[in-house]
């Protein structure tokens, strides 16, 4: 297998994915709805850069738009920004909690992996990080050893 031509096969862009969380975001401002200018200024490029990505992501079913030109995430959408998120904040807690990867750093990090990792890698992580903080005994000798290694 070509394993380097997976990262290609993500239909997930790290484009796409910061276009749908600042879609998201301003939304939360404005009953779900954004504009072009406001999406352009939460991700500082120029609206007609938003213009052309969100073409892309109305075809791939992710944003609905009015006629006012009014941007709005689809239930389709909605899932693919909770999974974007959720991913996200596991691969961050893993980065600072687990490997004492500083905050700032964990940050950039989990940005870079979270729509890279496909969902049942990114579950597995979620079960691992769920034991790893559990009250297992086993599991704080392992965080124990592990920062002590």
């Amino acid at each position: 297998m070509e394993t380097w031509k997976e990262f290609e096969a993500n239909e997930l862009t790290h484009s796409a994915a910061h276009h749908l969380l600042a879609i998201y975001e301003v939304g939360l401002e404005y009953g779900g709805w954004a504009r072009v200018s406001d999406i352009a200024r939460e991700l500082s490029i120029t609206r007609g850069s938003v213009s052309i990505n969100l073409r892309a992501l109305r075809k791939r079913g992710w944003v609905d738009t009015d006629e006012y030109h009014m941007v709005k995430l689809s239930p389709k959408g909605q899932k693919v920004v909770q999974t974007v998120m959720a991913k996200k904040a596991v691969v961050k807690a893993f980065l600072s909690n687990v490997l004492n990867v500083p905050k700032p750093q964990a940050e950039i990090d989990s940005c870079k992996v979270e729509h890279l990792i496909s969902q049942p890698t990114g579950e597995q992580l979620v079960y691992f990080m769920r034991f790893l903080v559990s009250d297992d005994p086993l599991a704080k000798q392992v965080l124990v050893r592990f920062k002590s290694f």
